[in-house]
């Protein structure tokens, strides 16, 4: 099979990614093997292969954001039947015993492994996953419009939850890349009044056509104080301001695997039982409650696709901020 492989990490600039032809993986107990139609990139992709995340696994096949269809199943497997389309998310595995699995918070599993990260992902021909971390697509979606809800998407509605925002509230998302486009429908879905912080234009017309009252910059002071917010960029700078633009016991979330620092905080941002949390990794729960709601609403989601063997320039556009919505690599 084809895939594209990262066997060091280095800056997007050196085309770290290389083509290189494999074996096609086979499916152990448990397992199902994916054909893969369709595998989005994603900011967690950029972040892998120029070596800001930790790298458990070299040479690794990047991609979690996984569309594709049951070639086979492995012994035991009895989920999906061949041919059903199925997708794959971040969260590989998790073991299920520790105290984390067992309160119902598998995202922070201490055994967990990650797509892309720990196990190969989906910038392939094929992929091998345990049938417990695969979920149904609704027919509502294309392959293509399929792949950043398994991520993007995913994400979105987890950060959405822990920024506490409730239904006509006044939500602030900072950035507006793959996954804030996909959020601004789902907060928009619940009447929220939505105020979108990013540098570019390009993004600014994309959030106002999406639904958003209000757009600028993160250092512009929005109109009013907002109730929850979530910031998207992997920047440590917005969050003072973030919080200055925060009601008092309101909540920001930081949706973001890799950040740069965040500056000192003086305690005015915080005081008034303001709240300031990570979002760490998504639980299968999520997906399986976003993706009905997805196609409930439906979400429209703003994907250019393109070629397996283009994924060092896709990364390189979607570091430059020269990618509308999301990316995809489309693999057959």
């Amino acid at each position: 099979m084809k895939a594209m492989i990262l066997e060091s990490p280095k800056p997007i600039d050196q085309k770290p990614l290389v083509e290189k032809e494999l074996e096609k993986p086979q499916p152990q107990s448990g397992q199902i093997l994916i054909r893969i139609s369709v595998c989005g990139a994603c900011h967690t992709d950029l972040h892998t292969v120029e070596g800001e995340l930790e790298l458990p696994k070299l040479p690794i096949i990047p991609g979690h954001e996984i569309i594709g269809n049951v070639e086979k199943n492995g012994p035991g497997a009895e989920r999906f039947k061949e041919g059903d389309r199925v997708g794959v998310a971040w969260l590989n595995w998790a073991c299920g015993e520790c105290v984390y699995c067992r309160n119902n918070q598998e995202n922070l599993c201490e055994n967990a492994r990650f797509t892309g990260l720990h196990a190969d992902g989906g910038y392939a021909e094929y992929t091998v996953v345990d049938e417990r971390f695969a979920y149904p697509i609704p027919d509502i979606f294309s392959d293509l419009e399929a792949a950043p809800l398994m991520c993007a998407g995913v994400i979105g509605y987890r950060a959405l939850r822990l920024s506490e925002f409730k239904p006509e509230s006044r939500l602030g998302l900072y950035g507006f890349g793959a996954s804030a486009h996909i959020a601004i429908q789902i907060a928009r879905h619940k009447n929220c009044r939505v105020f979108v912080f990013t540098r570019s234009e390009n993004h600014r017309q994309l959030a106002r056509e999406l639904g958003a009252e209000w757009t600028g910059s993160a250092q512009d002071m929005p109109p009013e104080q907002l109730d929850s917010s979530v910031t998207f960029a992997p920047a440590g700078w917005i969050v003072p301001y973030a919080l200055k633009h925060l009601r008092p016991g309101g909540t920001l979330a930081i949706n973001a695997i890799y950040m740069s620092p965040i500056p000192e905080l003086e305690y005015p941002l915080i005081y008034k039982e303001r709240t300031l949390r990570s979002v760490a990794h998504v639980a299968r729960s999520d997906a399986e409650e976003f993706l009905p709601l997805a196609a409930e609403i439906p979400v429209k989601t703003e994907v250019e696709g393109f070629e397996l063997q283009d994924a060092n320039e896709v990364l390189k556009k979607m570091k430059e901020s020269r990618i509308r919505g999301s990316a995809a690599l489309k693999i057959r």
